[in-house]
């Protein structure tokens, strides 16, 4: 068949008739559970590859009266946090045959609309990632009985499973470490009112501080707020936190965008050495904290882990809808590099 006479979408009788076999082998071949001769199997293979055939999974799905695909609600693509979470919740769907449904909920004059043309696909599930939508926003899922799993988010939408990092964990380890490191003067940078994860990560701080101030002299912890959890937002936090009266010399900042950014600005704008004037913990540990430059001790976020739990927690509640809100915590590591040499424990 030459270009021109190629059909532009190749069907299963297609690959039937040249394969020799029934329309309903070729359904059983692609199809990991179905009874099928393995010579037939290989013939049906050898046939597709040949007409460069794809199973039309939304007419699959409808007629099992299954659905495969799975809605996916993120926003920052360009955090390389988010970015791996999001390419290892690609590799978990893909593992159990799942086909995922990338919705940006960047902008959110646009959130509604795009969650409603994934309730047109039928999909079979939700995952909301950290920097999703507001929470009433998944409620009309739930009502569908869709399942809908959250990572890093809130759990307090009953129905829906949460899978979070254990951000208790780590910041206890960052308090700890930053304590024994000599910061007597602390301070916390992130987004508390914006974001779950830094108001988790900032609570447990506080509380750790408190706990072990006694025994290892931490005094009281400076907070600061940020917008986000962006780079430039660890620069502007830099610029508040050591232009006053009070230098820290211990920072925990609840991502490595914020670290790296408020570690170039002391160096640059305040002459500051780390950790040797400043000790910096981030939270994640992207690429860019193992570079030299920086050397960011950090806490890293298991993405694989967190990507696992939550499809198959959303896999489960695609067997069995009901039941209670169910969390899983992720636990995560501590990575000590150059800017801060406490110990963890």
């Amino acid at each position: 068949m030459n270009d021109k006479e190629r059909k532009p979408w190749v069907t299963a009788s297609d690959v039937a008739a040249r394969a020799g076999v029934s329309r309903s082998a070729v359904s059983r071949a692609f199809s990991p559970t179905a009874s099928i001769a393995p010579q037939t199997r290989e013939r049906v293979m050898v046939a597709a590859r040949a007409l460069g055939y794809q199973v039309n999974l939304i007419a699959r799905d409808m007629i099992t009266q299954r659905s495969s695909m799975i809605g996916v609600v993120t926003a920052g693509f360009e955090n390389p946090f988010r970015a791996r979470l999001l390419s290892d919740l690609m590799a978990a769907l893909g593992q159990r045959a799942l086909t995922p449904l990338v919705t940006n909920a960047e902008d959110p004059r646009q959130v509604r609309q795009s969650l409603e043309q994934l309730l047109s696909y039928r999909i079979a599930g939700l995952v909301m990632t950290s920097a999703s939508p507001p929470l009433s926003v998944a409620q009309q899922y739930l009502e569908h009985r869709i399942p809908v799993v959250m990572i890093n988010r809130d759990a307090n939408l009953p129905g829906a499973d949460v899978v979070v990092s254990d951000n208790a964990a780590g910041a206890a380890h960052a308090a700890r470490m930053l304590a024994q490191a000599g910061a007597r003067r602390v301070a916390f940078v992130g987004p508390r009112n914006a974001s779950y994860s830094a108001s988790a990560r900032a609570a447990a701080f506080v509380e750790a501080l408190r706990r072990h101030g006694d025994t290892d002299g931490a005094a009281s912890v400076r907070i600061q707020d940020t917008p986000s959890d962006t780079y430039a937002c660890g620069v502007e936090a830099a610029r508040h936190l050591l232009s006053g009266d009070t230098v820290p010399d211990g920072v925990f900042c609840s991502s490595d965008l914020l670290a790296l950014g408020m570690i170039d600005t002391a160096r640059q704008q305040f002459g500051l050495r780390v950790p040797e004037d400043l000790r910096v913990i981030g939270f994640d540990d992207i690429p860019a904290a193992a570079f030299d430059g920086y050397a960011l001790t950090t806490l890293r976020q298991d993405t694989q882990g967190l990507a696992n739990a939550a499809v198959d927690m959303l896999a489960e509640r695609m067997q069995a809808f009901a039941g209670a809100s169910r969390t899983r915590v992720v636990p995560v590591t501590c990575v000590v590099r150059h800017s801060c040499v406490g110990r963890p424990a």
